[in-house]
């Protein structure tokens, strides 16, 4: 058999070519592992909170918009790392693991090299609890994997994925070797991407043949939604015309019919980037460019869509209208209704907002928490509509090494599918954990 049509993963795993660019993954059998929750500072938490991944190793789930629990919120999809103190070499693996709320049990159901240290393998649920999406790189390529469930067969497509349409009809991603990958020794960013398994090229400038990705789940056909070069001439910042132009965070608002992205300007000499928010249709049409670079630049991160798919929540300094502090702010994908949701309370972290905005979530970066005072991070919780704060509780994160806070612990906290619980990234006794949050009696 031809090397096109049989090879390994990068984990190992034999890989046949089915179609053009799609493969069938053989995977390795697991059984279920009984293992028991702990109550996480029992009597010290607003609502019970449960460390609900085993001590056995180091935990996270994917990311603070990125709904870990399954359609029916019976699973919760994590990731096991390998280790935590020091960086990712390619060869390395993670599991892709799926643990059972109800029966309080966990099963690695996949192996991948394709990882980092914020998202892990990017763990996406299709519309039902028999598929998981994941990352993986097959034929020197980064992509998509899909891991079914119930027979346990893996397909592998052509395209990588950054996020999954709620349709589960298409992924779309900038290529993952890129996110993380080098520019003279600077990369685009560590941890969102997959490790580097092969020599990456630097962009120059806005090329026209490169940009955001979009792969047809039931064709494997792969197209470029959005180049580089259309974001960036969409943009007409001028400011951008001298620099390398990336893709970064891409994402479906919860309907699918719009697409948000994250669009870095990076001058590798001054190590530094410059970001802009654009929104698109899938189809690739209807552009926006909500947030400027100058909006942007006076300080902001973490875009994350409104449920209603038609707002975006996001940490902004709105100095335009005459505020010097990061706010958590609230527009429409157009940019149009700007305005901030609580002039009360300091932005931070990764804010999310429930169905009807009566409440907002997030946490704290280690530098953040300490100017409030605090020894570990805040899972913070505002009702918006009395502007009250409280704490659901705080949480070890400060893990480095040395100076390098590329090993860090984000909690990046993510309301569950009926924003009743809330999970979260800690770090108890140092160790990597995911913990749940239920929030039911108390809001």
């Amino acid at each position: 058999m031809q090397r096109r049509n049989f090879l390994k993963t990068s984990a190992g795993l034999l890989a046949v070519l089915t179609s053009p660019g799609c493969f069938s993954v053989q995977q390795r059998q697991s059984k279920p592992v009984q293992f028991k929750f702990r109550e996480y500072r029992k009597g010290a938490t607003f609502g019970k909170v449960q460390i609900v991944t085993p001590d056995d190793g180091y935990y996270i789930h994917t990311f603070f918009d990125v709904c870990p629990f399954s359609p029916t919120q019976k699973y919760l999809a994590v990731n096991k790392l390998p280790y935590q103190d020091r960086h990712i070499q390619y060869g390395d693996t993670l599991e892709i693991c799926v643990i059972d709320l109800e029966n309080e049990t966990i099963e690695s159901v996949y192996s991948t090299k394709g990882w980092g240290f914020q998202l892990g393998a990017n763990l996406n649920w299709g519309k039902t609890d028999r598929f998981l999406y994941a990352n993986d790189v097959i034929d020197n390529q980064a992509v998509c994997v899909r891991i079914d469930l119930k027979t346990k067969e893996v397909k592998a497509f052509s395209g990588p994925m950054y996020h999954i349409n709620p349709h589960e009809t298409d992924v779309i991603s900038f290529p993952l070797d890129l996110i993380n990958g080098y520019q003279d020794g600077i990369a685009t960013q560590l941890g969102y991407g997959v490790p580097m398994f092969k020599e990456t090229k630097e962009i120059k400038g806005a090329p026209a043949d490169q940009g955001l990705w979009q792969t047809d789940l039931a064709s494997n056909q792969k197209k470029l939604l959005l180049s580089l070069k259309k974001a960036r001439d969409t943009i007409g910042d001028p400011f951008y015309e001298k620099a390398n132009c990336y893709f970064f965070h891409s994402k479906y608002n919860p309907q699918g019919t719009r697409i948000f992205q994250v669009f870095r300007g990076i001058f590798p000499s001054l190590r530094q980037y410059h970001p802009a928010l654009l929104t698109l249709n899938p189809d690739g049409s209807q552009i926006r460019n909500p947030i400027t670079r100058e909006q942007w630049g006076y300080g902001g991160h973490h875009p994350n869509w409104h449920p209603d798919g038609k707002r975006i929540v996001m940490n902004l300094t709105p100095k335009w209208l005459g505020d010097d502090t990061l706010r958590f702010c609230i527009f429409r994908d157009t940019g149009e209704d700007f305005r901030i949701l609580t002039e009360k309370h300091v932005g931070s972290g990764h804010p999310s907002v429930n169905q009807d905005l009566s409440y907002l979530i997030s946490d704290c970066y280690v530098g953040e928490y300490k100017k409030f005072g605090l020894t570990e991070s805040p899972i913070r919780l505002i009702n918006l509509n009395t502007e009250e704060e409280v704490h659901i509780c705080t949480v070890f994160t400060d893990i480095r090494v040395g100076n390098d806070d590329t090993f860090r612990v984000d909690p990046h906290p993510v309301w569950s599918r009926d924003f009743k619980r809330v999970c979260f990234n800690g770090a108890p006794e140092e160790k990597r954990q995911v913990l749940i949050a239920d929030l039911t009696d108390v809001i």
